[in-house]
């Protein structure tokens, strides 16, 4: 009997310890699979890119999202014996603080002293002279997936300059936190400005190195020289994988949800009404002084580094807060209700900026329908078939699955 209750014991024991091993093998897949599964940047592929920088003589177009690893890129090449000459910094600046618009300064970085020249101001394209001694040119900023996002302007005059000179441009791509879909007017070239730079809709469904190569191969530079360009590839990257970034983009962009409300909120810029700068969730809400708008609240004041003269500022803004709205794609319904809100309250004419309207558009249509009371669906309509010609483009020029 006690040798038979032994021999029981024992094998629930076995059994006991042969699950725990099965579970935590199957643990051990799982992570592992996730680690297989995991977003690689194009800058954090130290081991593709390294060889082709030995010897050379470079300078990067950088600014706070070019990071490697919580460091960096610039300190991580430097740490590792790469020449880098000059440091090129878009809107914003090298360490993305100033204003949106604010006027950014050429200087020195205190941690290095490598010169910064500000491309973001008078010059927007380098100089032969400043890139005369250089080999090779490296891009690696991270970028929303908007049209009138002036990252990608700043990469445009970076690679025509290249195309120019012939030097070699090396693309360190980053997935598209609006990569998920297109939308939106095409821009006319009649309209072209650094806010809106090439013929493609509001949001573009591109990544940097998607959208280059889209630049080359359509001839969108003003030179017959096409860019010399490289493109390291996102790792485990697909158009409908949500990617939340791990450093905000710019100082008015904060989170996820800013990002994705932005294409549309950014319609209200040249208005009188509000999207929350100079609040903590700039573009995340809708408002201006009048109660009869709305139970939320919000008043905007000075923040260093975002948001020095907001709108309406020390101003109780009344509307909407839309920072729970969940998943936002591009709409105009936001901004047409407020236009018909407005009028209906007898404030001051809405669009109180209608030039740069019609650049943020890419046309002047778009503020004639709206002024002229064409329904959301007949404008949306009317982008329809811009926008499937768009589409058929961009599926040439795709490196990741759509």
């Amino acid at each position: 009997m006690y040798t038979k209750l032994l021999f029981v014991l024992s094998l629930f024991s076995f059994l006991g310890w042969a699950c725990q091993e099965q579970t935590k093998n199957r643990a051990t897949v799982e992570v592992t699979d996730e680690r297989e599964s995991e977003i690689i940047c194009g800058a954090d592929q130290l081991d593709v890119y390294l060889p082709s920088l030995e010897g050379k003589k470079v300078a990067l177009v950088v600014n706070h999202t070019s990071v490697v690893d919580g460091t960096h890129l610039v300190d991580t090449l430097l740490s590792r014996g790469v020449k880098i000459k000059t440091i090129f910094a878009p809107e914003h600046g090298f360490r993305g603080k100033a204003d949106a618009g604010a006027k950014v300064n050429d200087s020195l970085d205190p941690e290095t002293g490598l010169p910064i020249i500000s491309l973001y101001g008078k010059l927007k394209k380098p100089s032969i002279e400043m890139l005369k001694d250089i080999d090779l040119v490296i891009f690696d900023i991270q970028d929303v997936g908007v049209r009138f996002y002036t990252y990608i302007s700043t990469m445009y005059y970076v690679m025509e300059a290249c195309a120019e000179q012939g030097k070699k441009l090396l693309i360190l791509d980053r997935p598209n936190p609006l990569g998920d879909y297109t939308a939106g007017p095409i821009l006319n070239p009649d309209f072209k400005s650094f806010v809106g730079i090439v013929p493609i809709p509001v949001v573009h469904g591109l990544t940097v190195g998607e959208l280059a190569q889209m630049i080359n191969g359509e001839n969108w530079m003003e030179t017959e020289a096409k860019c010399d360009l490289e493109v390291v590839k996102v790792q485990n990257y697909d158009h409908q994988k949500q990617y939340i970034l791990p450093i905000k983009p710019s100082p008015n962009l904060p989170n996820h949800q800013s990002i994705r409300l932005y294409p549309s909120l950014c319609f209200f810029e040249p208005t009188v009404v509000s999207i929350g700068r100079g609040t903590n969730f700039p573009f995340q809400v809708i408002g201006y002084p009048d109660e009869n708008l709305g139970d939320f609240s919000f008043t905007p004041i000075p923040i260093k580094g975002a948001s020095m003269y907001p709108k309406l500022q020390d101003k109780k803004c009344y509307g909407l807060d839309l920072r729970n709205s969940g998943d936002a794609k591009f709409t105009l319904s936001y901004f047409m209700d407020w236009y018909q809100k407005m009028d209906s309250l007898g404030h001051e004419k809405f669009i109180d900026r209608p030039k740069f309207m019609d650049l943020l558009a890419g046309t002047d249509v778009l503020r004639k329908q709206i002024e002229s009371g064409t329904s959301l669906k007949e404008i949306e309509d009317s982008w329809t078939s811009d926008l499937a010609a768009y589409n058929q483009m961009r599926e040439k020029y795709l490196l990741y699955p759509n």
